[in-house]
């Protein structure tokens, strides 16, 4: 078993976009920060006093922990059942995930479009 980036990162890229969809999806933040009172708090908490509560950063925070682990299990795969893995999938998976995103979002766009269309 040879341990190196070159099979973890792109382990670590399409785990990543995936993790990100769904803790934006979910709102699963690792922490919250609450920027008008200056607070950060673990896991994903409500506003507070009426101002916004920022999940951005844990939402990345979310993420990157889950494609390290999944980055690090894929290292303990036998090289021989990891070399059947289409290292294409990278970019097919990081596509899809943004077509997700457009349709999860498309309440963004679509209201956009109609201003450009009058």
């Amino acid at each position: 078993m040879v341990m190196n980036l070159s099979r973890a990162l792109p382990v670590f890229s399409a785990a990543f976009v995936v993790l990100y969809l769904a803790a934006t999806h979910f709102n699963l933040a690792l922490f919250t920060y609450h920027p008008a009172q200056g607070e950060l708090e673990f896991l994903t908490r409500p506003p507070k006093g009426g101002a916004p509560a920022m999940y951005w950063y844990g939402w990345i925070a979310t993420a990157a922990v889950g494609a390290c682990v999944v980055a690090a299990i894929s290292l303990a795969v036998p090289d021989r059942l990891a070399a059947r893995v289409w290292p294409g999938w990278t970019p097919i998976i990081a596509v899809v995930v943004m077509l997700a995103f457009v349709y999860l979002l498309r309440g963004w766009f679509l209201p956009s479009i109609g201003l450009i269309l009058k």
